[in-house]
């Protein structure tokens, strides 16, 4: 069974931004996550060693707070990214997906069809000739 069959005459689209993004992913990742850290290890360099509780406290919520804007900035990245995949996905060519005959709303269907009718429909549509 071949599960892409390419519909004829179909084409791709015209790439768009997707291809832009999906290209500068990398370098949006990797400084959205190092620009925090070394704002944080900076933090940490000029911060007194011998500091009272609440100074030490103050550090650890920004350590937190840090964490947090990188574990976001991962989660948008990846969100951004799997959008870029479904839309080259979706710009590409055409595939046959279900072949089978539909009842339309202006002509339906008088009775259900039987399991063995929907059988040997899906067998004619798939092969092209009757079995």
């Amino acid at each position: 069974m071949n599960w892409l069959q390419q519909l004829p005459r179909t084409g791709r689209a015209a790439s768009g931004l997707e291809w832009t993004l999906w290209r500068k992913l990398p370098l949006i990742a990797l400084l959205g996550t190092a620009l925090p850290l070394l704002g944080l290890g900076l933090l940490h360099l000029l911060a007194d060693p011998e500091a009272s509780a609440a100074q030490a406290r103050w550090l650890q919520m920004a350590d937190y707070i840090v964490l947090g804007m990188v574990v976001f900035h991962w989660a948008m990245v990846l969100t951004v990214a799997i959008g870029c995949v479904i839309v080259m996905v979706m710009k590409g060519p055409g595939y046959v997906a279900d072949g089978y005959p539909v009842s339309h709303s202006d002509r339906p269907r008088e009775t259900q069809q039987t399991d063995e009718e929907a059988a040997s429909a899906r067998a004619y549509s798939a092969t092209g000739r009757p079995e």
